[in-house]
Parts: C-alpha cells; sequence; structure tokens
C-alpha cells in the first residue's frame, strides 16, 4: 500500500502558489504554468543524468542498492548497527526502498524501450526473469548500470521539494525572458498567415 497522494492534491499546493505568485509578479497564468513545468523537467533531467553519472564514475551504485535493501551480515537483532542500519531500518530507508522499486521498475522499462543498460531494444521481459536480474547476469558492468540509475531515480526523488521549489523561483523569471516572448513570436507568425 502507497502512502503516496493522488497527482490531483500532490500539486494542489503548486497550484495555489503558482496563482499567487502570479499576481504578485503580474505574471499571466498560463505562461508562468508552462515556465514552471519546463523548469520542473529541466531540474529533474540534469539531477537524474548528474547523479548516475557520479555514481557510474565512484563505482557507488550497487554498494547503495545493497546497503539501503539489504542487511548486511553484521547486522544482527538487538545490536545498534550505526546510523547505515538505523537509516535502512528506519522511515526515511523504507522511503528509499520504494523509490528504488520505483526506479528499477522505470529503468527496466526505459532500458526495454530504448536499448540502454544492457536490455535488448523492444524486448519484453522473460517469464524466468525476474525485474532486474536478467540484466544484472549480463555482465558486472550492466548491472552496475542499472543500480546507478535506480540510485539516480531515488536521489532526484529525494530533491523533489527543492526543484518545486526552485521551478517556484525560477518561473517568473523565465517566463518573462523566454516564454512571453516566444509566445508574442508565435501568435504574430499565425497572425500573418491568417
Amino acid at each position: 500500500m502507497s502512502s503516496t497522494p493522488p497527482a490531483g492534491q500532490k500539486l494542489s499546493p503548486v497550484r495555489a502558489a503558482l496563482r499567487a505568485i502570479s499576481q504578485r509578479t503580474r505574471t499571466p497564468l498560463p505562461s508562468l504554468i508552462l515556465s514552471f513545468g519546463i523548469i520542473h523537467e529541466v531540474t529533474a533531467i540534469f539531477p537524474l543524468a548528474g547523479f548516475f553519472f557520479t555514481a557510474r564514475a565512484f563505482g557507488v551504485g550497487e554498494t547503495v542498492v545493497r546497503a539501503i535493501t539489504l542487511p548486511t551480515p553484521s547486522d544482527e537483532p538487538g545490536e545498534d548497527g550505526g546510523i547505515a542500519t538505523q537509516i535502512r531500518d528506519g522511515a526515511v530507508g523504507q522511503r528509499l526502498r520504494e523509490w528504488m522499486a520505483e526506479g528499477e521498475t522505470h529503468v527496466e522499462k526505459v532500458g526495454r524501450r530504448h536499448g540502454w543498460f544492457g536490455f535488448e531494444k523492444g524486448s519484453t521481459p522473460s517469464p524466468q526473469a525476474v525485474s532486474n536480474t536478467e540484466a544484472a547476469t549480463v555482465s558486472g558492468k550492466i548491472a552496475g548500470d542499472v543500480a546507478n540509475a535506480v540510485v539516480a531515480y531515488a536521489l532526484t526523488k529525494a530533491i523533489f521539494p527543492v526543484r518545486v521549489g526552485l521551478s517556484l523561483y525560477l518561473a517568473p523569471g523565465f517566463s518573462r525572458t523566454l516564454v512571453q516572448p516566444v509566445g508574442t513570436f508565435v501568435a504574430r507568425i499565425f497572425k500573418r498567415s491568417s
């Protein structure tokens, strides 16, 4: 059972904030919403790529996935295994595991669609393949890339509040600088052609 609210409920505070910003900055709401959407997507794509290549460069994807999802052999019941064990066993670890499971699904879907991470392009999961086990058995590097992508996805989800705040902050300026001028230019072209 997921504790995530429906998308409409989750975005209602953002809509209210956009209306208030629109009134305060005198920026048209449609332009502001488009600006927010563009910036929000950009603030997802760049961190996702950055986290992926950073995890790949340092080779930490598999280690992080293993640390969050599996107890280490040294963990014994009743022992305080340190901060890593407390994080893994607490609410933060639970949320990270949810994001990693979600990320694993997305990574496999994208990998199969585009032929990335060792998946064959356009392939469908075989009945005996469980999640990313098929990719993990192809080579250690591919398993690493799948793990790196899953970690990048989870970290990008973790910075969601920062991304929303940054998008809200930058949307009025982006709207005035790029979206409104482009909209005006496109409107002029359509007026001339009609």
